[in-house]
């Protein structure tokens, strides 16, 4: 799995090229159209990041749970998710 920072440097680098492109001819407006994608598809990435944050198994593997303790930390996921899903 790719490290978050990677992800958002690669982002970051798409919208670079395409912005200084823009730049290079002289096109304000987009330039201005690159600057407000840029910012939501930042937002987009890293809710979708946080999810697969939480829905990722724990970081230590050898760790043993009971069948109860790993039901628990599933709900506890399905509710974190609910909560970053909830619109309002």
């Amino acid at each position: 799995m790719r490290a978050r920072e990677r992800v958002l440097q690669s982002l970051d680098n798409v919208y670079r090229d395409a912005f200084q492109s823009a730049d290079a001819e002289g096109d304000k407006q987009e330039m201005a159209r690159l600057d407000v994608e840029y910012q939501r598809e930042q937002l987009h990435l890293e809710v979708l990041l946080d999810i697969r944050e939480l829905l990722s198994p724990a970081s230590d593997p050898e760790e043993e749970e009971s069948i109860v303790d790993k039901g628990s930390a599933l709900l506890d996921k399905a509710r974190n998710l609910r909560k970053i899903t909830r619109l309002r």
